[in-house]
């Protein structure tokens, strides 16, 4: 589901993200297979550096469908990326991804809190964020971030995952899946 980045997908990656329903919601915007080359080489750089973490989202054959990645990491939080291939989208991989990458980041890097900032006009990307049930409206109970990450001409949404809330509701979910598997 989830692995490593590596250099010899970003071609494969690159065409599934210029697709007009991605693109404008990624934060890597490139004008070609080259630029996301680089773009991509940057980002493994900053992982390097304890900048970011990012992962290439994979299908059930191991090819590269999407990107999950968290930015602006500071003091245990940061801000969650994500984007799956028009291909790719409405058949479960979001959920599957974040909940991997989520038990990665609270679980072996130690993060308290994980961010997303949606456009306003992302009704797609809302619709996903609420429909898990571990993320959090962090619009009032982070007025400060909420306002910071609004001063542009950009308008966004504000989630939050607590730790504490995703351990509860996905053991929660483990523990029925393995009652039901009795």
């Amino acid at each position: 589901m989830l692995k490593q980045r590596e250099l010899h997908e970003t071609a494969e990656l690159y065409e599934l993200l210029r697709h007009p329903s991605v693109f404008p919601y990624v934060r890597q915007k490139a004008a070609s297979a080259e630029e996301y080359l680089f773009m991509t080489k940057q980002l493994i750089e900053e992982e390097q550096n304890g900048q970011t973490i990012s992962r290439t989202i994979v299908d059930e054959w191991g090819a590269p469908i999407g990107t999950i990645s968290i930015f602006d990491i500071q003091d245990g939080a940061g801000f969650l990326g994500t984007w799956i291939g028009k291909p790719f989208q409405g058949v479960g991989y979001n959920q599957k991804a974040k909940l991997a990458f989520l038990n990665e980041l609270f679980f072996d890097y130690d993060f308290h809190t994980v961010f997303l900032r949606v456009r306003e006009e992302n009704g797609r990307s809302q619709a996903a964020a609420l429909k898990l049930p571990y993320v959090i409206d962090a619009e009032l109970t982070n007025p400060l971030l909420f306002e910071e990450i609004n001063q542009g001409a950009t308008k966004f949404r504000l989630f939050k995952i607590p730790k504490d809330l995703f351990y509860l509701t996905t053991a929660n979910t483990q523990e029925e899946a393995e009652e039901q598997a009795m």
